[in-house]
């Protein structure tokens, strides 16, 4: 006779907000609404958000990701190409004019306010100081609005504390959008410690997707004892919050791109759950690693909201008539 074995409780604090910003959902969207406008192939230059899930999905219905625009053959040159929602360097939009090819430009629109302000601190005669992560494609996009030469990056308070400008009372500074909310006050505060005439940019650089996902695993995260981010290892929003998880109370705290990633003989005695999802993973996958939960643990979900975002960014123009059904975003939405 079977005797049914009972299942360890466990409390499942899932974050909100969670998962997809309104920039990386614009930027999925404009490649869907390209592929039913213009058909496949649809090229991508570079990962249009960093999660496999989604370029993979993507692959599936007809886009191509490309390094670079000399990549997408002759007879396709007719064919659009999109820029990721990280942004990109003034350079490749000017190769693709070059190139005659019809490109539609995905980049974040709180991304493209922080390449306004640096170009801003640079027309007033300022030496722009970039506080970012070097080699992430947002800060090679940023850097890659001015001269050369006119940008500084500090990704450290250790840099912060070290950097020598030219001009010590003419800087100002911006961030990128996805970097943790505390250690960029750090920074800032070194920086401005050393240059009082050191100027903000006119508005908040670290964007609101980010600060909100913060504030909610800071929220959830005492008496955690693991808490689980899903992103990809190249997201740095992602990555912020697994460390914020753990400065904010989480007795563990890992990065999971799937739940197959998930080693069981390893997660030991819990029973409370952390789990939120970077601004580039997909409600599905959170879905998926509820439900492995729930096969092992007699698991109760309990929502963790802070705040309810409604930000909404329209897509290009020559997409706008196009019609996007739920059906459309099912594969990722859930």
């Amino acid at each position: 006779m079977n005797i049914a074995v009972a299942k360890p409780p466990l409390t499942i604090r899932l974050c909100g907000p969670r998962g997809f910003c309104a920039g990386v959902d614009r930027a999925i969207q404009i490649v869907v609404l390209a592929l039913k406008a213009y058909g496949a192939p649809v090229y991508v230059r570079h990962e249009i958000v960093h999660n496999r899930y989604v370029v993979e999905g993507l692959e599936a219905k007809g886009a191509v990701f490309v390094e670079e625009l000399d990549e997408i053959p002759e007879q396709h040159r007719q064919q659009p190409v999109v820029f990721s929602a990280h942004g990109v360097p003034k350079s490749v939009p000017a190769d693709a004019t070059a190139r005659n090819l019809f490109y539609l430009d995905a980049t974040c629109p709180l991304v493209s306010k922080v390449h306004k302000q640096a170009m801003r601190h640079q027309r007033l005669g300022r030496h722009v100081v970039l506080i970012g992560h070097a080699g992430h494609p947002e800060v090679i996009g940023t850097m890659g609005q001015l001269p050369e030469g006119t940008v500084s990056l500090i990704d450290t308070i250790e840099d912060a504390e070290t950097y020598i400008p030219e001009d010590p009372d003419n800087l100002g500074y911006v961030t990128q959008t996805t970097l943790s909310v505390d250690d960029t006050a750090g920074v800032i505060s070194k920086l401005q410690e050393r240059f009082p005439n050191l100027h903000a940019p006119a508005a908040d650089s670290i964007c609101y997707a980010t600060t909100n996902r913060q504030e909610a695993v800071k929220q959830a995260a005492p008496g955690c004892d693991l808490f689980i981010v899903v992103g990809a290892p190249n997201s740095s929003n992602s990555k912020r919050l697994v460390e914020v998880a753990l400065k904010a109370g989480a007795a563990r705290s890992m990065l999971v791109q799937r739940a197959s990633e998930i080693d069981w003989e390893t997660i030991g005695e819990i029973r409370t759950l952390g789990l939120s999802a970077g601004a580039s993973a997909p409600e599905v996958i959170v879905n998926e690693i509820i439900e492995s939960f729930r096969a092992r643990y007699d698991a109760a979900v309990e929502l963790a909201d802070t705040v309810e975002e409604n930000e909404h960014f329209l897509v290009n123009r020559e997409l706008r008539n196009i019609e996007l059904t739920h059906e459309d975003m099912a594969w990722v939405n859930g």
